[in-house]
């Protein structure tokens, strides 16, 4: 009996700990390690998922008259023994191969479907990408030259008053924002299970002058989504959907999480999909902004979406394979360009093999400071394949 009496004492002894601790990090900076430990440790996981929607609230990116890829009818072309065993070993969920805008492979895994949501992490940055491309398409943003502080009054009369939406497409702000997943009291954490998006980004300082050093970070996406709401008057998901998602025939609502209820997208991540939808992007791109009869976004974004940066990186290295928000590859002799997210999820196209390739799932090429992961690789081997088996 002492010693279940000294166990249940110990347990209430936890929980008042936990109590106080809860208590005392919700009126400090640190609030979101609450909904950071709850929706990870507590649920079994050591961070975030592809499934994490249902654990946040999401704003509808609506869809509207759904037009079916065309199927193969054949559907000959298949994996082989030794390609299933490369997307087994990087967890794959979805894999998916277009060709002349026919599915010609279409495999999941798990209880993965071709309806199932999946978050795209940092492919999001090559939406928003997108989003500007139609928002100059739209007149709501005139160039990628124009200052950010004309559209945020924030940044005026500050060191970040000269950031040009340019600038902040070619991650080359100058601004410090961080952008480790692992670090719990980084920004990346911050925004992704806390609340204050703007003020948290606006307030981060600059380490570099503007438009000279290239350097991967989140923030700079969020602001292009807090100019794309002041400039065009909706949130990034009502416009995105009404200038992009809807034009291309989507088969369902995307999610895209905000950071709580009637707030801000979590832009730079947290766009939620299927594999059949993503390749939509792709397929868009593909076809310079266009789809149908109609120019969804603006032709001179599109000569400068896919032009390396060339800036030097803090190593001194010139940046040749990333573009305005989209990565940039060469395999085969011929240029690949590409969206990724960080557990693997892919939205590619290849011009010269009119190929689109999808690819999601929970793992990724685990080394830091790649310019193309080396799965990637693996992946357009099999497109490859299918390029010359169609020839």
């Amino acid at each position: 009996m002492k010693f279940i009496r000294f166990i249940l004492r110990f347990l209430l002894s936890l929980l008042i700990s936990i109590g106080i601790v809860a208590l005392i990090l919700s009126f400090t900076d640190y609030s979101y390690l609450i909904k950071a430990v709850s929706s990870t440790y507590l649920e079994g996981e050591s961070g975030p998922t592809i499934v994490d929607h249902s654990k946040f609230e999401n704003r509808l990116v609506k869809a509207d008259r759904h037009r079916p890829w065309n199927m193969d009818p054949k559907m000959d072309f298949n994996l082989t023994e030794e390609e299933e065993e490369v997307l087994e070993k990087w967890e794959s969920t979805a894999f998916l191969l277009i060709k002349s805008d026919t599915i010609r492979l279409e495999r999941y895994w798990e209880d993965f479907s071709s309806d199932s949501y999946s978050n795209s992490f940092s492919v999001a940055k090559s939406l928003v990408s997108v989003a500007i491309g139609a928002a100059l398409q739209d007149g709501c943003i005139q160039s990628l030259d124009q200052k950010a502080s004309e559209f945020l009054p924030e940044l005026q009369n500050s060191e970040l008053e000269n950031i040009t939406i340019r600038h902040l497409l070619q991650m080359s702000s100058g601004v410090d924002f961080g952008e480790s997943y692992g670090d719990p009291f980084g920004f990346m954490a911050k925004t992704y299970y806390g609340k204050e998006l703007k003020e948290l980004t606006l307030s981060k300082q600059a380490i570099h002058p503007s438009g000279e050093v290239w350097k991967y970070q989140g923030g700079n996406t969020l602001i292009l989504s807090f100019i794309i709401k002041e400039a065009c008057g909706k949130n990034l998901s009502e416009f995105f959907s009404e200038k992009v998602w809807t034009k291309i025939g989507a088969s369902k609502d995307a999610l895209w999480t905000i950071a709580e209820k009637d707030g801000l997208e979590k832009a730079y991540c947290c766009f939620y999909s299927n594999a059949r939808d993503f390749a939509r992007i792709g397929k868009l791109m593909l076809q310079d902004g266009q789809w149908g009869n109609e120019q969804l976004l603006d032709t001179t974004y599109i000569k400068d979406a896919f032009k390396p940066v060339n800036l030097a990186d803090e190593s001194g290295e010139i940046t040749k394979h990333y573009a305005l928000q989209w990565w940039l590859a060469d395999f085969e002799g011929v240029g690949v360009r590409y969206a990724r997210g960080i557990q693997g999820q892919y939205i590619v196209f290849i011009p010269d093999w009119d190929v689109v390739l999808v690819r999601l799932g929970h793992k990724r090429d685990p080394e830091k400071g790649v310019k193309v992961p080396s799965d990637l690789y693996e992946y357009l081997a099999i497109a490859h394949r299918l390029y010359l088996e169609s020839q």
